[in-house]
């Protein structure tokens, strides 16, 4: 059973007298009439990271894709409480140091306070974080409109090279490997986007399991399709280079996951004011692609312009 199949059975009935948990169907609960928004997620060893040999690293990365599903729905984190779950070995005074140092460095960097959490022992390590902001507006899933363009910010695709590097399955240079890890660990995070996507966003989501099944959830109930320019969608020159030095296929990269850039679409009436924002913020944004009618299959075109089918949209939780 996948986790969204799993939440609709045995747990969006609860929530059916409270609609600020929008039907478990979008990443943050959100109660319009306090401004409050809260998003929480977790993280286990050998799932969302590989190992614990840089805790500050890990660190780093957990509280960036926890805050990440506040901006990309348009509200600034203000605080966050973080519970772990480990032993003598992963908790030790000198571990914990360096934890302490990383999220006091991220906290510097995104104006966001720690209020309280749990440790636990456990021979597991695991990472809980739950987030916290205020806003009177949000930008919903399920709202794509038909004909909509879709974006994306940043580029895609490096965080999963630097996963692979961790994992040994795959051989590059000394520049490459340190670039590569380093976008693995340090997530591009567009805080500086986030009140602006409300002013054009009809729907958007973070990409945190890869871009054919982000992109997916972001449209799910919704009678839609899609089409996307395989050329359009931002790779960065490192690794343009690797794919072709490797004789890689670009679209292998592209929906692995640990990306969390801002995907989202908008009315083509937005394109100018959109492009605008990206010039004056200094954000990559690209325009991906096309919201399209339920009859047409979903598509994605290659640079020849034939139809491309893809063998991995993303990560799913199966249980």
């Amino acid at each position: 059973m996948q986790e969204f199949d799993l939440i609709k059975k045995y747990f969006s009935q609860l929530t059916k007298k409270n609609k600020y948990a929008l039907n478990l169907n979008d990443d943050i609960f959100f109660d319009k009439s306090k401004n409050l928004a809260v998003s929480i997620d977790t993280y286990v060893e050998g799932v969302h990271f590989v190992n614990f040999k840089k805790p500050g690293l890990v660190i780093k990365k957990i509280l960036r894709s926890s805050i990440s599903d506040l901006i990309c729905k348009g509200v600034n984190p203000k605080y966050y409480f973080i519970s772990g779950s480990g032993n003598k070995k992963s908790f030790s005074r000198l571990n914990l140091k360096k934890i302490s140092n990383s999220l006091k460095q991220e906290q510097n960097k995104y104006s966001i306070l720690l209020c309280g959490g749990d440790t636990v022992f456990s021979n597991k390590l695991s990472f809980t974080i739950t987030c916290i902001g205020f806003s009177s507006k949000i930008i919903l899933r399920n709202k794509v409109k038909i004909n909509d363009d879709i974006y994306v910010t940043g580029c895609l695709g490096d965080s999963y090279v630097g996963l692979k590097i961790l994992k040994k399955q795959i051989n590059v240079n000394k520049y490459q490997k340190r670039y590569f890890i380093n976008r693995y660990y340090h997530p591009e995070l567009h805080i500086r986007l986030t009140k602006k996507l409300l002013s054009f966003a009809n729907s958007s989501i973070d990409l945190s399991d890869g871009l054919i099944g982000d992109l997916e959830k972001l449209i799910n109930k919704q009678k839609l399709s899609y089409k996307l320019i395989l050329s359009d969608i931002p790779i960065s020159k490192n690794l343009n280079k690797l794919i072709k030095f490797k004789r890689f296929k670009k679209i292998d990269f592209l929906s692995q996951g640990d990306d969390y850039q801002i995907l989202f679409t908008a009315s083509p009436k937005k394109s100018r004011i959109i492009f605008k924002i990206s010039k004056s913020l200094g954000i990559k944004i690209s325009k991906i692609g096309k919201i399209q009618s339920y009859s047409q299959k979903p598509q994605i075109i290659d640079e020849k312009g034939k139809k491309i089918s893809v063998k991995n949209k993303g990560y799913y939780h199966s249980f």
